[in-house]
């Protein structure tokens, strides 16, 4: 049976992700932000929360975290390398480990760039990623902490995962990443399309991801750049655009 998921929106542009096993109805929230918004989704859910999975350390995806701990009692998950900095995991993940929500087993992809210890959770019924700040729909994340070469490798890392895999990314940036989308690759047809029913859907304030792997690997410069060099000029160029 299928996971079914849900956004939730947090702070000003932020997603947190509610996930639930149809076949058992375990329940878990992916990078919540903020504790309130996320509560009372659950409230609406039928209160359950039985897991917390945490991609990276920054507060916009893990200030909630306490809170919903302690009124849920739910486990929490998150990346080994950063658990000095992040609430206290009760479930420390390494790249490659799997991690199960009910019936559903995912699988952590390790994504340094971002962050240093940045992970991904890729569940495969349906296809979809969860990426926190890592992949964006039309973008990538600022390198706060790691290099080019290492957000290179990490999104390449997704390389092996089918065209049909769902982006569940942390933050409502589509739009704003449209427009040096487009600098960067103005000829590109399939995004002058995208870009538009990326228009077309904020004006209607409707969420513009999921996107889809196929989706971005078509659009997104950052993924359709040809080697760490390219990559690395273009993130120059997005830091300043």
């Amino acid at each position: 049976m299928p996971l079914d998921v849900q956004a939730i929106p947090v702070l000003s542009d932020n997603y947190a992700w509610f996930l639930r096993d149809t076949e058992t109805g375990t329940t878990a929230v992916i990078d919540p932000g903020e504790a309130a918004p996320v509560a009372n989704f659950i409230e609406k859910e039928g209160g359950r929360l039985d897991l917390i999975l945490l991609t990276h350390h920054h507060h916009d995806h893990t200030g909630g975290t306490e809170a919903l701990r302690q009124r849920y009692h739910a486990r929490v998950a998150g990346p080994a390398a950063e658990q000095q900095r992040m609430p206290p995991l009760d479930i420390a993940l390494h790249d490659q480990e799997n991690i199960a929500v009910g019936a559903c087993i995912g699988t952590v992809i390790a994504v340094p760039g971002h962050t240093l210890g940045h992970i991904c959770y890729d569940f495969p019924n349906p296809p979809s990623l969860f990426c926190g700040d890592t992949l964006f729909s039309l973008g990538c994340g600022r390198l706060f902490e790691g290099t080019a070469e290492q957000m290179f490798e990490s999104l390449h890392k997704l390389d092996a995962l089918p065209d049909a895999t769902r982006v569940y990314c942390g933050h409502e940036y589509t739009l704003g990443n449209s427009a040096f989308a487009l600098h960067a690759e103005p000829h590109n047809a399939a995004l002058k399309e995208r870009v538009a029913e990326v228009r077309r859907l904020r004006a209607e304030n409707k969420p513009t991801v999921p996107s889809t792997l196929g989706m971005e690997r078509a659009t997104n410069p950052f993924l359709r750049a040809q080697d760490v060099q390219t990559f690395a000029q273009l993130r120059r160029e997005k830091d300043t655009f």
